[in-house]
């Protein structure tokens, strides 16, 4: 009822299961060759009904498919006092998910309420890819429905990663396909040192700021987070990356 039936939300499209986030790239980054000149956006950014998008996402259900055929990612995003962030903004996330309201008392959640950026809740259908890569501010998410495969690396691990560079329009994300890495483009990588969790639903991660993440849907879930400021406990490691 909350989602309506009419309402288009954004939704990512991939022509296969593998999602990247990605900027347009600048004049400055092409002339000085940070961006390939056969680069192309990853993925499309669309907008649908969330009835629509779980038709697609049922799909994995009665059938397998494959890693190469078409993958959507359904997001709804509350923006909070960010104000107006996104299109039909999903603000009834805040009375939803109450521990996540940015509020003084919610230590445990919320480590600097006036920092937060919004609750994003993002739906994977079965096998879909979200690509390693850390993020700027501290994080703290929770899986609602489903199943999702987090692999992590401590910032120490940056250089192993083969992160794509500053002024890439991926960059911050490792240009390493975890899915079948190829030791021989990328020999640093078998190097690398990585953790495992499959979260469920109830199950709560908290990410700090410039941990490396891979996800994997499982199945059909849904999961919810957000951002509560900055911690610089491993700022140096990633300024050894080029960041």
């Amino acid at each position: 009822e909350l989602l309506g039936e009419k309402t288009k939300y954004r939704t990512e499209f991939s022509h296969d299961n593998h999602f990247m986030y990605w900027n347009q790239p600048k004049k400055k980054a092409r002339k000085e060759g940070l961006v390939p000149e056969d680069w192309s956006p990853p993925t499309e950014m669309t907008r649908m009904p969330y009835k629509e998008w779980l038709k697609h996402a049922n799909i994995t259900n009665i059938e397998n498919v494959e890693a190469d055929e078409d993958h959507w990612y359904f997001r709804l995003i509350g923006c909070g006092e960010m104000g107006s962030c996104d299109k039909d903004s999903s603000e009834y996330l805040f009375d939803e998910l109450a521990f996540f309201q940015p509020r003084e008392e919610n230590e445990l959640y919320m480590v600097n309420p006036k920092q937060q950026k919004g609750i994003h809740c993002r739906f994977g259908m079965k096998g879909v890819i979200a690509e390693n890569h850390f993020d700027g501010s501290r994080n703290m998410i929770v899986v609602l429905g489903g199943e999702r495969r987090y692999l992590l690396s401590h910032p120490d691990q940056c250089e192993k990663l083969a992160l794509l560079p500053k002024g890439h329009p991926s960059a911050r994300h490792s240009a390493v396909d975890w899915s079948d890495p190829n030791y021989e483009e990328f020999p640093q990588f078998s190097d690398a040192e990585i953790n495992e969790v499959v979260m469920q639903p109830g199950d709560v991660l908290y990410l700090p700021t410039h941990w490396f993440h891979y996800i994997v849907s499982l199945e059909l879930n849904f999961q919810c987070n957000t951002r509560s400021g900055v911690s610089n406990e491993y700022l140096n490691y990633i300024h050894e990356c080029g960041f």
